[in-house]
């Protein structure tokens, strides 16, 4: 985005700010959760040091939820004349950005919301997310924030006070900030959090079902790895058959749900046409539940692949697809990748060179994001050596590039390998941790 000229709110100097006043869903895949995580327009003066929200007119428009919003800061002051005439340009924008079919009556009659909240709070409606929800989500984030500073005694009485609140929805925000906190590489405050959940989650009605689950999942997935590549459709059957309940069932259909296809499905049909009585009806049910757990994840699948392709869509038919692209990295999964992929495919079929030329420039960044940094690559290089003395080798003539950098990485991952099933890998990485901490101690003595 641009940078836009404007004078610091509270010195009044010259300074360069990224001003964004229209969020189009329908060009941006991205303007939805850009608007409503609040980060945009934000002013830093190198000056006076002020940093805060630039008042300014701001337009939000999806065609899906036939949404067309308008907010006017009351600071500015602009009488309606003056707002229609800010506004209509932008609106005449989106209008010629859609297609005939697309051009709904709601276009001609915009919501002019009075504050910022309000046209939040209008948006969230819109995916069907109530006043009362987002109340109720900020009274979790209060109670969050008071758990963090509290004693061990201090969360008991609390848990036991607001069990209620302590439900599934809290504890998505709770590993939701340590997923941010460990992508920042916050590594301190992730571990607070990952400490506040295992005190909570035996004081709480929902966290107590959470580790029961949990204990279910863990079966499922073993008893999925003590088969391993062996695993065949037989062997499947007789897992699904055996899976005492459906936490323990959709764990295996979400694990393994390419290997249930029509041959699979045969196979158990057979096998309720063989059966009698209750087995007979026990099958038949596992069979129902079987293809409603197939069926959602089909559905998500299908869903995420739509998905991919429509932000792709977006993608191209921005001015810049490269710059799109690169704004907007954390769209990139693997729905995405293979819709690329698919669509590279059929762009060169066509002989469509000018798709093929914008893929490509595309291509280039998504090589760039994918190539791993040189420190995780020599970490990958020691994890191959044969032994111990293979490994002092190996990080003898490396010794130079033990760095800072390499031991901060290394540092993570040995965190994140106690994870792990493969014993292994964790006691290959933690040899690999020692040995480079004592080159590292020994060139700062130096």
């Amino acid at each position: 985005m641009p940078k836009t000229r404007i004078n610091c709110p509270n010195c009044r100097q010259p300074i360069a700010a990224d001003i964004d006043q229209l969020f189009d869903a329908a060009q941006d895949p991205t303007a939805k959760q850009r608007f409503l995580s609040g980060a945009f327009n934000i002013a830093q003066c190198p000056q006076c040091g002020y940093q805060g929200m630039v008042a300014t007119p701001i337009v939000y428009h999806d065609p899906e939820k036939e949404l067309l919003l308008t907010y006017f800061p009351p600071e500015m002051g602009l009488p309606v004349n003056e707002q229609e005439r800010i506004v209509g340009p932008q609106i005449t924008k989106i209008t010629n950005s859609l297609p005939q079919e697309k051009r709904k009556a709601y276009l001609l009659r915009p919501q002019t919301m009075l504050t910022l909240q309000s046209m939040i709070e209008r948006v969230l409606e819109g995916d069907g997310i109530t006043k009362e929800m987002i109340q109720a989500q900020q009274k979790r984030l209060g109670l969050l924030q008071q758990l963090m500073g509290a004693s061990d005694e201090t969360v008991a009485e609390i848990a036991a006070k607001e069990d209620a609140i302590l439900d599934g929805d809290f504890y998505n925000i709770l590993n939701r900030l340590v997923e941010t906190a460990m992508a920042n590489g916050d590594e301190a405050a992730a571990q607070r959090l990952n400490e506040l959940q295992q005190k909570l989650l035996p004081l709480t009605t929902t966290g107590r079902q959470i580790m029961e689950q949990s204990k279910e999942v863990e079966v499922a997935i073993r008893s999925l790895q003590e088969v391993g590549k062996n695993l065949t459709r037989e062997k499947l059957l007789e897992l699904v058959i055996g899976a005492p309940n459906d936490t323990q069932l959709s764990v295996m259909v979400s694990l393994a749900r390419p290997g249930m296809d029509y041959a699979f499905f045969q196979m158990l049909s057979e096998r309720i046409d063989h059966a009698e009585g209750d087995e007979r009806a026990r099958l038949t049910e596992r069979r129902e539940r079987l293809l409603e757990f197939t069926q959602a994840i089909d559905q998500q699948m299908e869903a995420r692949s739509m998905r991919a392709r429509q932000i792709l869509d977006a993608l191209l038919q921005s001015g810049n697809p490269k710059d799109a692209l690169m704004q907007n990295l954390p769209v990139v999964d693997e729905f995405f990748l293979h819709v690329f992929d698919e669509e590279m495919e059929r762009a060169r079929k066509a002989a469509d060179l000018e798709k093929i030329s914008k893929l490509q420039q595309m291509q280039e960044v998504l090589e760039q994001a994918s190539t791993p940094p040189p420190e995780l690559a020599l970490i990958e290089e020691f994890l191959q050596a044969e032994d111990g003395n293979a490994l002092q080798q190996m990080m003898e003539a490396h010794r130079a590039e033990i760095t800072p950098e390499f031991m901060e990485l290394l540092t993570s991952l040995v965190t994140r390998s106690q994870e792990e099933q493969e014993p292994e890998l964790v006691e290959r990485i933690q040899a690999i941790y020692q040995m480079a901490l004592r080159m590292s101690m020994q060139a700062n003595k130096g």
